[in-house]
């Protein structure tokens, strides 16, 4: 059994990079993640933690790749689903972070639980923003306990 599933959303890679470190960083704390690139929902543990990590497409869209799942979790109850959310975006826009808002609220509609408060990372000022996943990630295993 798996205890992390990392729900991708990606465009041009970098929330592939994302989920990438946090995968390494889960191991790191001896926890198993999967990573959902082409995410299907029959693919992915509801017992597990959920991590969405997404970017931002066009005019605050969820990019392709991620559509058919949202449209499974709209269709599913998910009570008793845990998730975090790890949203990439360019503040420049007035839609910054719009698609990692739209699948936080999905999946609360859905039933699932928001288990800390989400993640948006500024592209304009983390260059890397795996780092700053990473280091967020970190924080919330350590307090978690």
């Amino acid at each position: 059994m798996v205890d992390f599933e990392i729900i991708v959303g990606s465009v041009l890679g970098a929330s592939e990079y994302v989920a990438e470190a946090l995968e390494e960083k889960l191991i790191e704390h001896e926890l198993t993640a999967q990573v959902h690139l082409a995410p299907d929902l029959i693919d992915i543990a509801p017992c597990a933690t959920w991590i969405i990590c997404t970017s931002t497409h066009g005019a605050g869209d969820l990019p392709d790749n991620i559509h058919k799942f949202v449209k499974q979790i709209e269709a599913t109850d998910l009570t008793g689903t845990s998730f975090l959310v790890v949203g990439l975006g360019d503040s420049s826009y007035d839609t910054f972070c719009y698609g990692a808002l739209k699948i936080e609220q999905k999946l609360r509609m859905s039933g699932a639980k928001l288990i800390a408060p989400a993640l948006n990372i500024d592209v304009l000022n983390q260059p890397i923003p795996e780092h700053a996943a990473v280091q967020w990630l970190e924080t919330w295993l350590r307090s978690r306990g």
